[in-house]
């Protein structure tokens, strides 16, 4: 756990950075890095630590005792939660972690983890989004915070799994001419089709698709990645996740910072 873990108490904590992996496909150390910069935090560092396992975390603190904070991407979002001591309201909602606040307490590291990528989500939202029912592609810690945040503009939506059939959740092989016809608001929450794997996309029935149809990719690298090229081919609405990236680093950023 990490309030086992102990920090050495004489060196100040300034070092920042994300965790997950792969993490070759991140922007976030050169946006932190300016951030930091401008708010007159220019001492601080971010950094990439990828973690081919969340069994090194522990060890990884102790080697790390000048860390104050971390974000978590993929794979970690939800399996990091046994190893922090504390969730704000949202992640523990959410039921997944993308931002951990890293304090030392008598030596010893307290963790807290919030979540803001559903508010990073829901800040995109814009008229623009159908309101009615969504499709969610993935059932990791990015399709929950799109749930959580569809749930507070009351837009109904099913998650689409590529093996799993539940209410609530469909597979790809659901994915009728109906189905798709009737949710016209999609969103891809899997890693398909990010850097560096530029021709992957999740398999949905993309003939079926309209103009009335938005897709919604939360992947920011490459910017158009093969499901939105295929959105667009058939008159979709298309977005992209850089500016839920850079809201949800803000509202990481504040954290960090202590502005919240």
């Amino acid at each position: 756990m990490v309030r086992q873990c102990k920090a050495v108490m004489d060196e100040k904590p300034v070092t920042f950075g994300l965790i997950g992996f792969p993490l070759e496909h991140s922007w976030s150390p050169g946006w932190f890095t300016e951030k930091f910069r401008k708010s007159g935090e220019g001492e601080k560092q971010y950094r990439l630590f990828p973690l081919k396992s969340l069994n090194e975390f522990p060890d990884f603190l102790r080697q790390n005792p000048g860390l104050a904070g971390l974000n978590v991407t993929i794979p970690y979002k939800v399996s990091i939660i046994p190893y922090l001591d504390e969730l704000d309201d949202t992640a523990r909602s959410v039921g997944a972690v993308n931002t951990i606040q890293l304090r030392r307490i008598n030596g010893v590291f307290h963790s807290k983890g919030f979540n803001t990528d559903a508010n990073g989500f829901f800040l995109t939202l814009t008229d623009a989004v159908p309101k009615g029912p969504a499709l969610i592609l993935g059932t990791g810690g990015g399709a929950r915070a799109v749930a959580h945040a569809l749930n507070r503009k009351n837009i109904p939506f099913k998650f689409v799994s590529r093996n799993i059939s539940r209410p609530g959740i469909v597979t790809y092989k659901d994915l009728t001419r109906e189905v798709i016809g009737t949710h016209l608001f999609i969103i891809n929450t899997t890693p398909l089709g990010m850097y560096p794997d530029f021709g992957g996309y999740p398999p949905i029935p993309y003939k079926f698709l309209t103009g009335d149809h938005c897709l919604y990719d939360l992947i920011y690298n490459p910017e158009e990645t093969e499901f939105i090229k295929r959105g667009t081919s058939m008159k979709a609405s298309t977005m992209n996740g850089l500016q839920m990236l850079f809201n949800q680093a803000e509202l990481s950023c504040n954290i960090f910072l202590n502005k919240v």
